[in-house]
């Protein structure tokens, strides 16, 4: 059992993080993030040609990431791949040993950097959660037997902070339907918003870890608030990091109330440096889940 999945079933309160496969094949800048979060974390999101820009692919990154010692989460991304190939990838990563999958549609490659890459989309990240669970039972999503199941703890992503809250709701509970056992939220802003989330949520049995970002510099909230869709820095915490003699500490300070915060509510935290690892131990130090 994945630790992971076992912490969450304890009741433990998580921490996941986030490591970018390179452009390329060096490994060393990956490794040293990991070297520096992993520690902190119970699982670490790899991920999968993010912001649809190219990288090495979230499965070999995983089994590097397994290699040093740390669980990682395989994101597996529909935007990129047909039926075949998902399965295909699927089979792949449990006989590599990688137990946690992420679930995501992924972006739209228009806004990546091939823009002319067409984007697959055959299947979206519910209907690939319903035949990962299937796989798990044994079979394919034709119902075929498969020579050696598979057993993966299945995530996906929420967002609380998206509007309308009914739709956002409706997706989530469907993707629990389809055999998802935890979510990753998107960054979290409004904590009485996402308490009554957590509220609707939790019959359902799925698991939620609360997204903290780290808005390092104006420069990010400036980016989120323009190029990411349902998500917007409150103006109140937009005007504290702007009007900061040193944005990059106050944000870390942000991040610790933050924590703090969701302790109570929320079944983890996963953390989203930015490139600041150094960052999530302090950060998880000042709200106490770590010496």
């Amino acid at each position: 059992m994945s630790r992971l999945r076992d912490a969450l079933a304890r009741g433990e309160f998580v921490v996941t993080g986030e490591v970018a496969p390179p452009l390329g094949t060096d490994l060393s800048a990956m490794k040293a993030s990991i070297e520096r979060i992993g520690p902190y974390c119970h699982a670490v999101n790899v991920t999968d040609n993010q912001g649809a820009t190219l990288h090495l692919s979230s499965l070999a990154a995983s089994r590097a990431v397994l290699d040093m010692g740390v669980e990682p989460i395989f994101q597996q991304t529909c935007r990129d791949r047909n039926r075949l190939a998902l399965q295909s990838d699927l089979l792949a990563a449990w006989t590599l040993g990688l137990e946690n999958v992420l679930v995501v549609t992924g972006d739209d490659p228009r806004g990546g950097d091939h823009p002319q890459a067409k984007g697959v989309f055959d299947l979206d990240s519910t209907q690939l959660m319903e035949i990962t669970a299937g796989m798990n039972e044994g079979h394919d999503m034709l119902g075929r037997d498969l020579a050696g199941a598979t057993d993966f703890f299945i995530g996906g992503a929420v967002f609380p902070e998206a509007d309308p809250w009914d739709i956002q709701l409706g997706r989530a509970l469907s993707k629990v339907e389809a055999g998802a056992r935890f979510f990753q939220s998107q960054a979290i802003f409004d904590m009485e918003r996402f308490a009554r989330t957590m509220d609707e949520l939790r019959p359902s049995g799925v698991k939620v870890i609360a997204g903290v970002l780290l808005l390092k510099s104006p420069r990010v909230i400036d980016f989120i608030n323009n190029k990411l869709a349902g998500l917007m820095v409150p103006d109140h915490i937009a005007e504290r990091i702007r009007a900061a003699s040193d944005p990059a500490k106050e944000s870390i300070a942000l991040a610790i109330e933050q924590v703090r915060a969701l302790r109570d509510i929320a079944d983890g935290v996963h953390i989203m440096p930015l490139g600041n690892d150094d960052a999530v131990g302090r950060i998880l130090t000042g709200a106490g889940l770590s010496e």
